[in-house]
């Protein structure tokens, strides 16, 4: 469980990189949306672990990989806007955030359901 003190920190940290992927530095190759879906902090306030998901990119592992690269600019662009909030910016780690495809997936196998009606007829699966 973590305390409020990293849940406000985390909150900070999301809405700012968040900010910075739309503004100063796109984490996207061209034409997609780098989304921060959610950001863990450590208990020393010292790691990031950010979820990242991207909206039109046909191979995100790649956009994964040039967000690596860009790593050192982004901590950099964070520090300069939480200077004021923390004594310390904390290591950023990005991860893919795949919770909306298996979401989707899950839904297809629900709509694929046959579940029996109560007078023992097959019918559409209702949710």
């Amino acid at each position: 469980m973590d305390s409020q003190r990293q849940q406000k920190f985390a909150k900070l940290i999301q809405k700012d990189l968040s900010d910075i992927f739309q503004k100063d530095i796109p984490a996207a190759p061209q034409g997609g949306l780098a989304t921060v879906s959610h950001v863990r902090i450590s208990p020393d306030l010292g790691v990031a672990s950010v979820y990242v998901s991207f909206l039109g990119v046909a191979k995100p592992e790649e956009a994964m990989r040039l967000l690596e690269e860009k790593n050192k600019a982004i901590r950099n662009e964070l520090g300069k806007r939480i200077r004021h909030q923390a004594r310390i910016v904390p290591e950023l780690r990005f991860f893919l955030d795949t919770t909306g495809e298996e979401a989707d997936k899950i839904e297809k196998l629900i709509a694929g359901l046959n579940i029996p009606k109560e007078d023992g007829t097959a019918g559409e699966a209702a949710l």
